[in-house]
């Protein structure tokens, strides 16, 4: 495993997401009551970038067209067939960690 920085703890507040590039692959990174997780930044629908997304829990929302991803598996909750992506993440000190 290759894990590399991709972000700092304060740049990921509770509740939201956050766009970062880790080795030219953009990712989105979730925060889930300090828990931290990261899934591909593009949404399979129509490509809409996902870190920009609303967080619901552990529900992402695709802020173009609504399609929801839980942020932990990747897989929708509404359709089970579509998924995205998710990479694992550890967090050291006030690193962010993504294994891409």
């Amino acid at each position: 495993m290759a894990f590399i920085e991709a972000a700092r703890v304060d740049e990921l507040k509770p509740g939201s997401s956050k766009t970062v590039s880790v080795k030219g692959q953009e990712i989105a990174l979730h925060n889930v009551g300090g828990n931290v997780y990261a899934t591909t930044n593009t949404c399979p629908h129509r490509g809409g970038p996902l870190g920009e997304g609303s967080l619901n829990g552990e529900v992402v929302t695709c802020p173009w067209h609504g399609w929801q991803f839980d942020v932990k598996t990747g897989v929708s909750p509404v359709v089970p067939t579509a998924k995205v992506q998710t990479f694992q993440v550890k967090v050291e000190g006030d690193r962010i960690l993504v294994d891409v």
